[in-house]
């Protein structure tokens, strides 16, 4: 006998929750599976996310997408949205993006706003998809109106650029500020941003000051550099290179080469910092390597001057080169009168 699938899934939901029972996802797991494999569509789910996740069996994507395809089929949106994920990433299937698009439309359709998002995406990417910016703004509009916070700050980008829609600073800010109000950090960054700079906003330092805050406390890097820079410049606040420093280095810490480069000049004249010529040296390689045309102009002038490396005409062309390839004036006219080779 195959036993009551109804029982067997309130056994394993007791058996998940410790309801009554000592908790044991295991056993969980075993009455799912028998609840399941008779049809029960809340088995299938949570067997498809136990597999999923390893709770109470050996995590497995493949038994994951078998167990998530009879729910996402009876429309279960969340299902879809997932199978739509593990089409598109390849997790448990062979990697196929016009799967993942039919998955994520059939979410999208019944509104749920993260496949509405990423349907979005492959619109505006082309991928499982004809590529159609139009069609993926709209429905990243759709994701937006809907609450979704990664939608708002990326309709937000769209009116910034004028990609998919009529470029709009100010509606470009109402969208920022709605996934800041969030707490999205890359919104709130960029509200931040159009504070500063007064780009669909009256333009106001300390605004400014307070949103790149919130971002910075994120992790934001952009945000930690800018707050930085007001710092330095004692934007809204009174001037400190020791609290200027503080932000440099940790966004300098996570590879963000334009807060490596100030670093490497604050180290350099000693402020905020100890002064280390041979630490201001290993940040300005750092931000050059990372792709800083300044730095790679600095590189440049350091090898051809022996100041602080040892002096090397290759290594100086070599970052002048760089530097003067992202259209860095000052190092294409080096390359022009310092290597001018017959």
């Amino acid at each position: 006998m195959n036993g009551d699938k109804d029982a067997q899934y309130e056994l394993a939901q007791a058996y998940f929750k410790g309801e009554g029972v000592q908790q044991s996802y295991t056993e969980a797991a075993k009455w799912y599976t028998l609840s399941a494999a008779q049809g029960h569509t809340q088995a299938q789910f949570h067997i498809g996310w136990m597999y999923y996740y390893g709770e109470g069996v050996e995590q497995s994507f493949k038994e994951a997408v078998r167990w998530f395809i009879p729910v996402a089929e009876k429309g279960d949106e969340t299902t879809q949205y997932n199978l739509g994920l593990m089409y598109e990433y390849g997790d448990g299937v062979e990697q196929d993006h016009k799967e993942a698009a039919r998955w994520y439309a059939m979410a999208a359709k019944q509104g749920f706003a993260m496949a509405q998002y990423n349907l979005g995406w492959m619109f505006r990417t082309g991928k499982g998809v004809d590529q159609c910016e139009a069609i993926g703004v709209a429905y990243i509009r759709k994701a937006a109106e809907g609450g979704y916070a990664d939608a708002q700050s990326s309709l937000g980008v769209a009116y910034f650029k004028g990609t998919g829609v009529e470029q709009s600073y100010e509606k470009a800010f109402e969208w920022y500020m709605k996934a800041a109000e969030q707490g999205l950090a890359d919104a709130q960054c960029n509200v931040g941003l159009a504070y500063y700079k007064g780009t669909g906003i009256e333009q106001s330092y300390e605004k400014a000051f307070e949103w790149y805050s919130k971002a910075a406390e994120q992790g934001n890097q952009y945000a930690r550099y800018n707050l930085g820079m007001m710092y330095e410049f004692g934007e809204s606040v009174e001037a400190s290179n020791e609290e200027a420093a503080k932000w440099y280095i940790l966004a300098a810490n996570e590879g963000y080469a334009s807060a490596q480069y100030r670093l490497a000049w604050m180290y350099r004249n000693g402020l905020g910092v100890e002064q280390s010529l041979d630490r201001s040296n290993e940040l300005f390689k750092a931000a050059a390597e990372n792709g800083n045309a300044d730095a790679q102009y600095i590189m440049g002038i350091l090898y051809y001057n022996g100041d602080g490396v040892e002096r090397s005409a290759e290594e100086s062309y070599r970052w002048f080169k760089a530097a003067a390839e992202q259209g860095h004036e000052e190092s294409a006219k080096n390359l022009s009168e310092l290597f001018a080779f017959e």
